[in-house]
């Protein structure tokens, strides 16, 4: 006679927040005693600082110059590109939640939260331009509806983000000789829009020619493989500064008198050719830890070179160096500040700026400093976060 076993399935037990906290903080007496020693030196520090910021400090260099922060000397009258930019991400927002949700979700939350939050703030705004930071939230929507769709696609919907930032670059600088979309100069750029710029252009570009750099770098073709690493080690031995005075100031000397290339362009190179150089040693680590045995495989199932490296290498390296690449990206846009050395008003400058154009805002830096601190950690920490994210859904880290 067989012995039989049954197994009982028991129903998942809820773990609420009191269950939480009773297990995460109060488990023990000691875990006790040091969640509430960590609660007063919490309330001893932020007392302070929330005290200063609500009742002590000045923040009228802030308030009275938002617009120079968000977009410098961009002309007052062409202001609506910028309006058309924003409502058309916003849109791009929605239905990208819609059609991945997770992080991008958390992000269009967030952005739209943001919006509500600005057009509701008590500071000197008239009432069109409050009634438009309402009226993007509802794009949002919108654009969530309409991700709806069955006919929308994923790779529509990256089409289009491909599509809205060549739009945006239009729209921004304009054309000569246009009605409609004058021409603004690039050195009226400024202030939140022109560091956003420098560091998406130097994130998306850098990123291919990384790629191509570290594969050349690993190629067996002699001239190719010296060429790479001749540019990378090159570029990796100087600063930043060093090329942007390069790109800026050095460039234009050895170029023809009648060939003159914008300097928000030759800024745009530099940084992305040094970020490149980085890039290309982040990568080519990623690839020298993925066993050469994936390689063997693929060649054995019938795969070419380009095969191989597309389908099956690179997709492992790049995931290994996930945390390296965004911290690249992260110290790039950091390094966007570097910009005011070639001339540049970007949002740092325009802090100085702000500071010295009335005598009494010359001792309120501390205000204008943490708020500009503020805005970079705040797309600092979403690159870091999104990073996070993608780490959790692709499993790295995890057997």
């Amino acid at each position: 006679m067989e012995a039989t076993t049954e197994t009982v399935v028991k129903p998942p037990t809820f773990f609420g927040p009191v269950d939480w906290l009773r297990k995460s903080l109060f488990s023990t007496w000691f875990n006790t005693l040091l969640t509430f020693l960590s609660l007063w030196l919490l309330y001893v520090v932020l007392r302070g600082a929330l005290t200063w910021a609500f009742t002590t400090a000045d923040w009228a260099p802030v308030t009275n110059s938002l617009k120079l922060f968000a977009v410098g000397q961009y002309p007052l009258d062409q202001m609506w590109r910028l309006g058309v930019i924003i409502s058309m991400i916003c849109f791009l927002m929605g239905v990208s939640w819609r059609l991945w949700g997770g992080t991008v979700r958390t992000f269009a939350l967030a952005m739209a939260v943001a919006l509500g939050v600005m057009a509701l703030m008590p500071v000197r705004m008239d009432l069109t331009l409050r009634l438009w930071f309402l009226v993007n939230p509802a794009l949002m929507a919108l654009g969530y509806l309409t991700g709806r769709s069955p006919a929308v696609k994923s790779q529509w919907v990256m089409l289009g983000w491909l599509l809205s930032f060549v739009a945006t670059i239009v729209l921004l600088s304009g054309f000569k000789g246009s009605a409609l979309l004058p021409r603004v100069a690039t050195n009226l750029w400024g202030g939140l829009t022109l560091t956003f710029l420098l560091a998406l252009v130097g994130i998306v570009a850098s990123f291919p020619i990384g790629v191509l750099l570290a594969l050349g770098r690993r190629s067996s073709l002699p001239v190719v493989k010296a060429m790479c690493v001749l540019f990378i080690e090159l570029v990796r031995g100087v600063p930043l500064v060093t090329i942007l005075f390069m790109a800026s100031i050095i460039l234009p000397l050895f170029l023809p008198d009648n060939l003159r290339i914008d300097r928000v362009l030759r800024a745009m190179t530099g940084m992305t050719l040094f970020a490149a150089a980085y890039m290309a040693e982040n990568i080519r680590g990623g690839l020298q830890a993925i066993p050469r045995g994936q390689e063997e495989a693929a060649k054995a199932v019938g795969l070419n070179g380009f095969q191989t490296m597309a389908l099956i290498v690179m997709p492992q390296a790049l995931r290994a160096v996930i945390p390296a690449i965004v911290g690249q990206f992260i110290a790039l846009f950091m390094d966007t500040t570097l910009a005011v050395i070639v001339g540049l008003v970007e949002l740092l400058a325009i802090g100085k700026t702000v500071l010295q154009s009335r005598p009494e805002w010359l001792l309120l830096d501390t205000e204008v400093y943490l708020f500009i601190a503020a805005v970079f950690w705040v797309f600092t920490y979403s690159m870091s976060y999104a990073s996070r994210q993608l780490e959790v859904a692709l499993g790295v880290g995890e057997r």
